[in-house]
């Protein structure tokens, strides 16, 4: 029994510590992982302070430290708080293995007492010849047996309770050192979310006095946006009234087959009839005229095994994007795809998000279809999944490839040279071309997702995790 009980409580103790540290390896993955931006914000923002060209991006970049900062110091409190959490909980596993092991003693002691008082032979001996029968006697001799290993099993509890308890207490002061070390980590950053902020009015101070000259870019760069994505417009219309003509094409095909077809069987019934003069010549054509409702064909069906696209596919909107098989496994890869995306170049910082982007202090406001990623110029920018170039070249004095994925579109904007041609398949991790500068004279590079309905997409939840 005191096995059972001690293995239980050892089983418990040690889940729970499991559940804990699983949590808390999340978070300090987490935590790596902010730091790691943070530190390459601090590079970014180093390089953008020797440009002497006044822009946002100073300020955008500050603005994304102040957030990662605050994202930090968030899962500090969390880890701070999952330690009192775990300290509160070992207290109390060492406040019930005392009472466990006070319980244990109490008992051994007895059990010790008692056979002090039972330590002769002659009572040995009195215990078991007072028995009734050789039955009794034999039920006897077993007690007396059991109970001294009874007395063996509750000292070798004692002594693993004891083990255990001494684990626990050396746990429980690693945590509180633990969490120590944890709240200055907290403190320090702390301090250093107020420098971001000292510094980011600092930013703004100096920002204000260059507001004409930075909304002047502003409005650059909305000009730009706006000629991009109307030329970005024109480019997937094309496509969908191109998919759209093929599809007629085939339909029409289809239908001249089909005429093709009926005129050769009603043909060959003519035939038969002249040659055999017989009464077949009604069923023939009656067989003739039952085929002529294929004559309209039906649109390829999402699960037909004739266009090798897949039941995966069912109940979708309809796009002329995804009339082909190869159409429809284009987008569903890309859609299965989402969260797991790879990232258009191996390094960068985001520090222009999607919509419309806001700064502190500022009157200046900006609008983005797409993720900024700063990197230095020339970096090879990759495609981001399988498809098909439909765009490479110049559009509002920048370079700018478009891949179509089904009904999905990828646009990599900024680009110093182009690797690719129109109507060139590529893969994913295809070199596209290389970075260069955008309107404001930084090195960086716009990703942008579109649909087939020209809506610009948040690529944030379409990329994987760095």
């Amino acid at each position: 029994m005191f096995k059972q009980v001690f293995s239980l409580l050892a089983v418990l103790l040690f889940s729970g510590f499991v559940a804990v540290a699983q949590n808390r390896e999340e978070l300090q993955k987490q935590k790596q992982s902010i730091e790691k931006e943070l530190a390459e914000l601090n590079q970014l923002y180093r390089e953008t302070q020797k440009s002497t060209k006044s822009s946002v991006k100073q300020l955008a970049i500050i603005k994304r430290k102040i957030n990662a900062r605050e994202a930090l110091i968030n899962g500090i409190n969390r880890e701070v708080k999952q330690l009192d959490e775990t300290i509160y909980l070992n207290e109390r596993d060492i406040y019930r293995l005392r009472k466990e092991l006070d319980t244990l003693k109490v008992k051994y002691a007895k059990s010790i007492v008692f056979a002090y008082k039972n330590r002769s032979s002659y009572e040995y001996l009195n215990f078991l010849f007072s028995a009734q029968n050789f039955n009794d006697a034999m039920k006897r001799a077993a007690y007396l047996k059991s109970y001294r290993q009874n007395r063996e099993t509750q000292a070798s509890a004692i002594v693993q309770s004891e083990k255990l308890l001494q684990e626990k207490i050396g746990v429980l002061s690693a945590n509180k050192k633990e969490r120590l070390s944890t709240l200055e980590v907290q403190n320090k950053q702390l301090l250093d979310l107020e420098e971001d902020k000292k510094e980011q009015d600092q930013v703004v101070a100096q920002l204000k006095g260059k507001e004409k000259e930075l909304n002047k870019q502003i409005r650059d760069k909305e000009n730009q946006r706006q000629k991009v994505a109307v030329a970005i417009n024109a480019v997937i219309r094309r496509e969908i009234e191109e998919a759209k003509k093929r599809e007629e094409a085939k339909r029409l095909k289809a239908l001249e087959d089909a005429r093709k077809l009926k005129a050769a069987q009603d043909a060959a019934a003519a035939q038969a009839a002249a040659d055999k003069k017989t009464t077949n010549t009604a069923v023939a054509n009656g067989a003739g005229a039952g085929n002529s409702g294929s004559t309209n064909p039906p649109k390829p069906t999402l699960n037909d095994p004739a266009t090798g696209v897949t039941s995966a596919a069912k109940d979708r909107t309809y796009s002329p994007l995804e009339s082909t098989p190869e159409g429809m496994e284009l987008s569903l890869n890309f859609e299965n795809n989402k969260g797991r995306l790879p990232w258009p170049v191996s390094n960068g910082i985001v520090t222009v998000g999607f919509g419309t982007q806001s700064y502190a202090g500022t009157k200046l406001m900006q609008k983005s279809d797409g993720l900024e990623i700063a990197v230095p110029v020339g970096s090879p920018v990759r495609c981001v999944a399988d498809g098909e170039v439909v765009y490479a070249g110049e559009v509002a004095d920048e370079n700018i490839v478009l891949v179509k994925h089904g009904k999905y579109f990828t646009g990599y904007k900024n680009l110093s040279t182009v690797a690719v041609s129109r109507d060139q398949k590529v893969k994913a991790g295809t070199v596209l071309g290389k970075s260069g500068t955008s309107i404001d004279g930084e090195g960086g590079i716009l990703f942008m997702i579109m649909n087939d309905k020209s809506v610009a997409q948040n690529p944030a939840p379409w990329l994987r995790s760095k």
